[in-house]
């Protein structure tokens, strides 16, 4: 099937981050969307190690070792940016000062819960980390991930059967298959990519799903 790249989900996502928003990108895969926000709209990104105003990735050969995500990668700083204590920054995170975060995930249940830091595996390191505190603090949690595990195993489940991050705290999921809303009456679909049918949808996602007006993304 015809799905998203990486950096198409990351580009669709940037597209609904509206102006003047403050915004946390989780370590992984959302980082990319820094590099598609409009630049015609001033967007506040904000990283949990103490970084506000942060910018996209350097050019090769312009990082600066000391500037630097949650995830220890190279970003760079605009006009008017800040660097701040790591507890200012959790404290930011947890008084709802953030308008959207966008965070990887292992599973999402059909009421929003979050499994993203830990499979239960015997060997994972017990440590939750900013996530916990993104996702109850932050007015909007968004989930950018694919679909499907390497193993053909959805993401969207009924209950998460992985430790859980938070509960009922996802409002919306970006897969590499579709645009997805956690709504009270169920996991509403709000769009489609590529060739993925809403037959097809169902067919991979062990959840029922209702389909709000479908359009197919112009980047597949």
């Amino acid at each position: 099937m015809n799905t998203l790249t990486h950096q198409q989900l990351a580009e669709r996502i940037a597209r609904d981050i509206p102006e003047g928003a403050y915004v946390n990108l989780g370590i992984g895969m959302p980082t990319q969307i820094a590099n598609y926000l409009p630049a015609d709209r001033e967007i506040f990104l904000h990283s949990e190690n103490g970084i506000l105003g942060m910018g996209p990735a350097p050019a090769p050969g312009e990082e600066d070792a000391e500037l630097i995500n949650a995830g220890k990668q190279p970003v760079t700083l605009l006009a008017g940016g800040c660097y701040f204590h790591h507890g200012d920054s959790f404290t930011m995170m947890r008084g709802g000062h953030l308008d959207i975060c966008v965070l990887g995930a292992y599973q999402v249940s059909a009421r929003g819960d979050l499994a993203n830091w830990s499979t239960g595996a015997p060997s994972a390191i017990p440590a939750v980390g900013g996530a916990m505190d993104l996702a109850i603090g932050a007015k909007k949690v968004f989930v950018m991930t694919e679909h499907l595990t390497k193993k053909g195993e959805c993401k969207i489940v009924e209950q998460c059967t992985y430790p859980l991050t938070g509960m009922a705290c996802i409002d919306r999921i970006y897969s590499d298959m579709a645009v997805m809303d956690i709504t009270p009456q169920g996991v509403m679909v709000r769009e489609l990519f590529g060739d993925i049918t809403a037959e097809y949808l169902q067919s991979v996602t062990p959840v029922a799903l209702t389909f709000a007006l479908l359009t197919e993304d112009a980047t597949a």
